[in-house]
C-alpha cells in the first residue's frame, strides 16, 4: 500500500510529524492550512527527521544535523548531499477532513537553469570541501568546467567513516566514496587524483602542479586540509608506526594490527574512535591508549564526562595509561617492539597507532594571509582573494562565536556549499548566500555504539555545567567562557540528549544562547527555543 492518511489537525501548525508505514517514513509538515509531504529518512543516514527539530522554516535531524527547508525539502546544511523527496497529497472525496499521501508519487524537484556556461573552477583537493563545493556547483546549475586536483590516491571518500566504522570492518570500501564510484564522471568533474600543487596564487588564480604544468581558472578553491602531524619522539618514523588521516592510513592498520599489541598515542576523538574500532574488529591481540592528561578528550569535554567515555572503553578492554608522556618507540631488527614512557614503563607494541593532532596544510599557498597554526584568514563568504576561496581546516573564518578554524567534516562541507553559493551568484542576484558567521560548528564520535555529540565552540571546559549521568552514558553538558550568571552557553556536548544539542545550536545561531544562571536553573532548552522561533 503507497497512501498514508492523516488529518490536519494530527500535525502541529508550525510542527512536523512523521509517518511510518512497512519500511517507508514520511514527513509532514504544516504551517496553517499549508501541508507538505516529504521523504522521513535523512538522505545521510537513515535517521527519522520526526525524531529531529523543526526551527521555522528548518528541519534538523537529530543525528548529524543536516537541515531542509520545511516547505520545499531543500538541503540547507550537510552532511546530507542532497534535499528530500516531496510528494503528493489529496484530499479524501469521501471525507474532506482527511488527507492522503501518495509515496509513490514524488514531486520532481525542477531542474536549475544552466549557468556560467564558458567559466572554470579549479579546485585544489579531494576532501569533503572540495567534494561538496563541485556537487552544489552542478546540483544548482552551473555549466562550466570543474577540474579538482587532489593529491590523495583514491577519489573523494567519507573521511569520518575512516575511523568510526571502516576500521571495526563494518563498511565496504566502495561504501566510502562520496558519491559513489562514478561521481566525478557524472558530475563532468575533471578528477586529477596522485596530483600534488607545489605553488597556489590566490591572487592570480594559478596553480603549478609538482610536475610544472601550471593551471588558471576563473575561480579557485584551496581545500589543501590536514596534515598528521608526528611529534618529536624517538623511533616515530619506525616501521609499524602509523598516522590515522587518511583511506590509505586506515588500510594500513587494518591490515596491520591482527594479533598484534596496539597502543594508540593520544587521546583526542581520533585515537579514541580507533581504540574503539578495533576492539570491536576483534583481531587485536591487546589495546592500550596513552594520554597525556589525566582526562580523555579534554579539549573538549570535562574530566567527569571523560572520565564515563573511559569506563565504556575500559569494560571492552581497552588499557588506558593517562598522564603519561612518551620518551621513546623501542625496536628489534627495525620494527617497533615497544613504547617507553618517560616513568620508565615500557608497553609492549607491535603497532603504534599516532594520534597527536594535524596542522593546516598552507606550506604551498602564495598569500600574506596564512600562519603555520592558525591556517589562512578568509571573510565570511570564505573569499581568500577575489574569485579565490580558502575552505575546510585551512580556513580561519568569522562564525556567530568570532573568528574560529575547525577541523570538522560538517564544517567543511559547510564551506563547500558557501563557495558554490557565491560562485554561483556571480552575475545572479538571485541567488541567496548564507555565509559561515550564520552558522553553528558541530561534529559527532560515534565509540562503541554511542554517538557523542558536541555543538558550538568552546575554548575550556573549566566552567562546564553537567546534567544527567556521564556513566550511565546520559549526560547533557554546557560549556561557558567564565563562571559569571550572565556568561552564555558557548558549547554543549551530549549522549542520548540529541533535541537539548539541536535546540543550543539553534539558540546560537539566532543570537538567543542561554545564560549560566538560566542552565544552572534548569532551563528547558528545548521549549526555550520553541517559546522564541
Amino acid at each position: 500500500m503507497s497512501t498514508i492518511r492523516f488529518q490536519l489537525q494530527d500535525i502541529p501548525d508550525g510542527g512536523m510529524t512523521s509517518f511510518h508505514q512497512d519500511e517507508q517514513i514520511i514527513l509532514v509538515t504544516r504551517d496553517g492550512d499549508q501541508v507538505t509531504a516529504m521523504q522521513g529518512k535523512c538522505p545521510h543516514a537513515g535517521a527519522d527527521l520526526g525524531e529531529g527539530l523543526r526551527c521555522d522554516n528548518r528541519i534538523i535531524c537529530p543525528w548529524h544535523h543536516a537541515t531542509f527547508d520545511a516547505q520545499s525539502g531543500e538541503l540547507l546544511e550537510p552532511l546530507a548531499m542532497n534535499g528530500l523527496e516531496r510528494y503528493e497529497i489529496e484530499e479524501d472525496a469521501a471525507n474532506p477532513d482527511n488527507k492522503i499521501i501518495h509515496f509513490d508519487k514524488p514531486i520532481k524537484f525542477k531542474d536549475p537553469d544552466s549557468q556560467q556556461q564558458d567559466s572554470h573552477t579549479l579546485i585544489v583537493g579531494g576532501g569533503g570541501a572540495g567534494f561538496m563545493a563541485a556537487t552544489h556547483l552542478r546540483a544548482q546549475g552551473y555549466a562550466g568546467k570543474i577540474t579538482m586536483i587532489s593529491a590523495d590516491d583514491h577519489a573523494p571518500y567519507n573521511r569520518p567513516l575512516l575511523s568510526k566504522m571502516y576500521l571495526a570492518g563494518n563498511i565496504d570500501e566502495d561504501k566510502l566514496l562520496l558519491g559513489g564510484g562514478s561521481w566525478a564522471e557524472k558530475n563532468s568533474v575533471d578528477l586529477q587524483i596522485n596530483t600534488k600543487a607545489n605553488e597556489i596564487n590566490p591572487e592570480t588564480k594559478q596553480v603549478t602542479l609538482d610536475n610544472g604544468e601550471q593551471l588558471s581558472a576563473d575561480y579557485l578553491i584551496v581545500a589543501t586540509g590536514a596534515a598528521p602531524q608526528r611529534p618529536p619522539i624517538d623511533g616515530v618514523d619506525l616501521e609499524g608506526v602509523y598516522v590515522m588521516h587518511s583511506f590509505s592510513d586506515a588500510k594500513a592498520i587494518a591490515e596491520a594490527v591482527d594479533n598484534k599489541n596496539v597502543v594508540i598515542i593520544g587521546t583526542g576523538f581520533i585515537g579514541m574512535e580507533a581504540a574503539a574500532s578495533l576492539t570491536q574488529r576483534g583481531t587485536t591481540a591487546s589495546i592500550t591508549v596513552i594520554g597525556m592528561s589525566d582526562s580523555v578528550m579534554d579539549n573538549i569535554i570535562s574530566p567527569q564526562v571523560g572520565a564515563g567515555l573511559q569506563q565504556l572503553h575500559e569494560s571492552n578492554g581497552v588499557v588506558f595509561q593517562m598522564g603519561a608522556a612518551v620518551s621513546e618507540i623501542t625496536s628489534q631488527a627495525g620494527k617497533v617492539s615497544g613504547v617507553t614512557l618517560k616513568s620508565g614503563k615500557t608497553i609492549d607494541a607491535d603497532v603504534v597507532i599516532m594520534g597527536t593532532g594535524v596542522k593546516p596544510r598552507v606550506e604551498v599557498i602564495e598569500t600574506a594571509k596564512k600562519d603555520p597554526k592558525d591556517g589562512v584568514n578568509v571573510s565570511a563568504n570564505l573569499l581568500l582573494e577575489q574569485g579565490a576561496y580558502a575552505l575546510g581546516d585551512i580556513a580561519n573564518a568569522q562564525s556567530v562565536l568570532g573568528k574560529l578554524r575547525i577541523e570538522h567534516w560538517r564544517v567543511a562541507l559547510q564551506h563547500g556549499m558557501i563557495a558554490a553559493e557565491n560562485i554561483l551568484k556571480q552575475g545572479n542576484d538571485a541567488i541567496e548566500v548564507r555565509p559561515f558567521d550564520e552558522r553553528v560548528p558541530f561534529f559527532w564520535t560515534q565509540q562503541f555504539g554511542k554517538s557523542l555529540r558536541y555543538i558550538g565552540h568552546a575554548e575550556t571546559t573549566e566552567h562546564a555545567i553537567l546534567r544527567g549521568n556521564p556513566n550511565e552514558l546520559n549526560y547533557v553538558e554546557f560549556y561557558f567562557n567564565d563562571d559569571s550568571d550572565n556568561a552564555k552557553v558557548v558549547a554543549a556536548s551530549g549522549l542520548a540528549h540529541d533535541k537539548d544539542i539541536i535546540a543550543i545550536g539553534e539558540l546560537i545561531r539566532l543570537g538567543h544562547s542561554p545564560s549560566r544562571a538560566q542552565i544552572r536553573d534548569g532551563l528547558d532548552v528545548v521549549q526555550h527555543l520553541q517559546d522564541i522561533a
